[in-house]
């Protein structure tokens, strides 16, 4: 079993990387990020849990049949799925368009400082 050998602190990549957390470039990402990520999250979460209080709480209102054997409470649950899938294409596109040009030129910068390789 192989040890691992002692960091020496001056030469150490978690002081680079704290740094480059605490830049404005990677302030700026994180802000981005959770900018989008946060109210989905939240619109995600009302709309499930309306889903479940109406199914526990309006039972005859979710057996209403919108057409055949279908009933809104059927369709209500498919639409839990769509909304998925239509949330993972919209974080897709937002962090094609806005995080993925910011977090490159944050590590193209980290690179060029020499971050993550214990130069200075």
């Amino acid at each position: 079993m192989a040890s691992t050998p002692p960091v020496d602190s001056a030469s150490s990549t978690a002081f680079d990387f704290t740094d480059a957390q605490r830049s404005d470039q990677f302030q700026r990402l994180r802000k981005t990020h959770r900018s989008f990520v946060f109210p989905m999250a939240i619109a995600f979460l009302v709309w499930y849990l309306l889903y479940v209080v109406l199914a526990i709480y309006a039972p005859d209102f979710m057996s209403q049949r919108v057409f055949g054997n279908v009933n809104l409470g059927l369709l209500l649950g498919l639409l839990q799925f769509v909304t998925t899938f239509g949330i993972t294409a919209a974080y897709v596109s937002f962090a094609n368009r806005k995080l993925d040009p910011q977090a490159t030129a944050l590590r193209e910068h980290l690179e060029a400082s020499g971050a993550g390789r214990g130069e200075a």
